[in-house]
C-alpha cells in the first residue's frame, strides 16, 4: 500500500494494487467499515476511486504524523505524560464506539501506535481499517468470529493467535500493549535490547509487579510524584487488558472510564501542587520583605 498526503487538501489517499488478491479483500473490508463509522477520534472517510490497476481510499488528512513518530521524537518535541494520557483516552473512545455504538460491532484488529494519527492539537484519530471485522452476532448466540489471524507482531492477542477466535477483547489486548508503549516510549518488541527486555510488556509488567514501575517510565519524562502516580495506575490497567484469557479483560468502555478517572486525579494533584508552590513562593516573598 502507498499512502499520499496532500497538505493543501483536507484528505489523504491510500493507494492499493488490485494485483494482490489479499489487498483486494482488505480494500473491500476497509470500505465497508469506513462507510458506516463516524466519530471524532476516527479518521473521516470521504470515498474511494478505482483506476486501472489501483484502488484509492480517500480519507481525512491528519497533518501531524503518527503516535509512534511522536514517541520517537521525530517531530522535535517530547509528548508529556498528560498528552499521552489524552491520546489513550481518545483511542479508548474510538474503539468503544466501534465495539458498542455502530450498527453492528466492529473489531479493528490492528490497534497500534503507527495506526494512530495526531492532529496539530495532539488529538488522536484511529486509522487503517484494512483488517477490521464485524463481531459475532450475539442474537445468534455466537461468542466469537473464527478467522485467519491478522494484526501486527507484538500487539496480537495470544488467545486469538492460539485459537483463531476473534472477539472485541482482542482489541482490548492490543490497547494494553499500546498503554505500555505510551508510558515507556518503547516499541512492543525491542530486538536490540538484552533478552529480558526485548518484549516490552513482559519487562514492564515484571517491573510493575516487583514494585519498580518507575524504572519503566520513558526516560525523557520527568520522574515526579504525579507522573509516578499516573504511571502506576496506567500499568495497573494495562495488566488487566493483557490478561491471558479474554474473559478476564475489561471492556473498552471500562478502559475509557478508568482512564477518565486517572486524568481527573492527575489534574487535581497537579493543580494542588501548583497551588502549594504558589503559596510557598508568596510566603517566601512576604518573609523577604
Amino acid at each position: 500500500m502507498r499512502e499520499i498526503g496532500f497538505e493543501l487538501l483536507p484528505f489523504y489517499l491510500s493507494v492499493q494494487s488490485v494485483y494482490d488478491k489479499h489487498l483486494g479483500v482488505e480494500f473491500q473490508s476497509e470500505i465497508r467499515t469506513l462507510a458506516q463509522v463516524e466519530h471524532l477520534n476516527l479518521v473521516k472517510f470521504y470515498g474511494y476511486l478505482e483506476h486501472g490497476d489501483e484502488r484509492i481510499v480517500v480519507v481525512e488528512y491528519v497533518p501531524n504524523g503518527t503516535l509512534r513518530e511522536h514517541l520517537d521524537c521525530l517531530h522535535g518535541s517530547i509528548l508529556d505524560l498528560a498528552a499521552r494520557l489524552d491520546v489513550a483516552i481518545d483511542v479508548a473512545h474510538a474503539v468503544t464506539y466501534l465495539h458498542m455504538y455502530t450498527d453492528h460491532p466492529i473489531i479493528h484488529r490492528d490497534i497500534k501506535s503507527s495506526n494512530i494519527l495526531l492532529t496539530e492539537n495532539l488529538r488522536a484519530k484511529v486509522a487503517d481499517f484494512g483488517f477490521a471485522r464485524q463481531a459475532a452476532d450475539s442474537d445468534s448466540g455466537a461468542t466469537h468470529v473464527s478467522t485467519q489471524v491478522k494484526g501486527t507482531a507484538g500487539y496480537l492477542d495470544p488467545e486469538y493467535l492460539r485459537t483463531y477466535q476473534l472477539t472485541e477483547k482482542s482489541d482490548v489486548y492490543s490497547f494494553g500493549v499500546l498503554l505500555v508503549e505510551l508510558v515507556t516510549g518503547r516499541r512492543p518488541i525491542e530486538p536490540k535490547r538484552e533478552l529480558k527486555e526485548r518484549i516490552t510488556t513482559r519487562w514492564a509488567m515484571k517491573k510493575y509487579g516487583e514494585g519498580d514501575a518507575i524504572l519503566t517510565l520513558d526516560p525523557r519524562l520527568e520522574r515526579i510524584a504525579t507522573n509516578n502516580l499516573v504511571l502506576e495506575k496506567i500499568l495497573e490497567l494495562a495488566l488487566q487488558c493483557l490478561a491471558p484469557h479474554r474473559q478476564d479483560r475489561p471492556t473498552m468502555r471500562r478502559c475509557a472510564e478508568i482512564l477518565w478517572s486517572i486524568r481527573k486525579d492527575y489534574k487535581e494533584i497537579s493543580a494542588s501542587d501548583i497551588h502549594s508552590l504558589s503559596s510557598h513562593s508568596l510566603s517566601t516573598s512576604v518573609r523577604e520583605e
